[in-house]
């Protein structure tokens, strides 16, 4: 395979009182972000979706290799059966998987195995992990760093959404395989992320969280 060549960056350098400002509205923007469980059955612009995911997959990954891959599903009998699925794995969580102080710090934020908001949300975005990749010839080929890639892109989603307007809950059944049997993919693509996504409901309550501030989750070394 040829390499790539070298192409001029077009990168754009900001004064830095403006930088500031980016910065802080940035943040001030994707602060606001909280997870959601109560849907409007409301539909989304399938091209909103579309772009939001694009933007996923420009995510930086290992070695260029873009170990990624977006299911969206909007059918709402897809949509059911992935519900009853994770039901059926919650269910056996809560029922034993899960040691008594993970339920109680899952208690205040209102979850339990019930999940309504998998068929309530009008669309539904599964992230893949591809493990290996294969090429022209079917031929399996190596992927580098596939967690932290895939990560790094399921964070880009999650802000492109909230930005866009819409609300999200990232959700981890556990296990996930049932998703790659009910979606249709090949073995080497492994359920990374579920996202429910769509409008909050008028009545949507969440709970009342804090996050941590800079001082707990900055160290800065400016000097020896």
């Amino acid at each position: 395979m040829d390499s790539p060549q070298p192409i001029p960056l077009g990168f754009k350098r900001y004064p830095e009182d403006e930088m500031l400002r980016r910065a802080d509205a940035h943040f001030k923007a994707i602060a606001t972000r909280r997870s959601v469980r109560h849907f409007s059955s409301d539909p989304i612009p399938i091209e909103v979706l579309r772009s939001c995911i694009l933007t996923a997959a420009s995510a930086p990954s290992g070695a260029h290799k873009q170990p990624w891959h977006f299911v969206l599903v909007t059918d709402p009998e897809i949509k059911r059966e992935i519900r009853l699925a994770a039901e059926v794995e919650e269910r056996e969580n809560y029922a034993g998987r899960m040691n008594q102080q993970w339920i109680e710090d899952l208690e205040p934020l209102g979850t339990d195995h019930d999940k309504p908001f998998l068929e309530e949300a009008p669309s539904l975005i599964v992230i893949f992990r591809e493990a290996w990749g294969e090429d022209d010839q079917a031929q399996r080929r190596q992927h580098y760093y596939t967690q932290e890639s895939v990560g790094i892109a399921a964070g880009m989603l999650l802000s492109a959404l909230h930005l866009a307007g819409l609300a999200t809950l990232t959700h981890t059944p556990s296990p996930m395989g049932f998703l790659s049997t009910l979606l249709k993919q090949p073995e080497r693509r492994k359920a990374f992320l579920l996202i429910p996504v769509g409008y909050p409901t008028k009545d949507c309550h969440v709970p009342d969280l804090r996050r941590k501030g800079l001082e707990l989750v900055l160290t800065e070394r400016s000097g020896p």
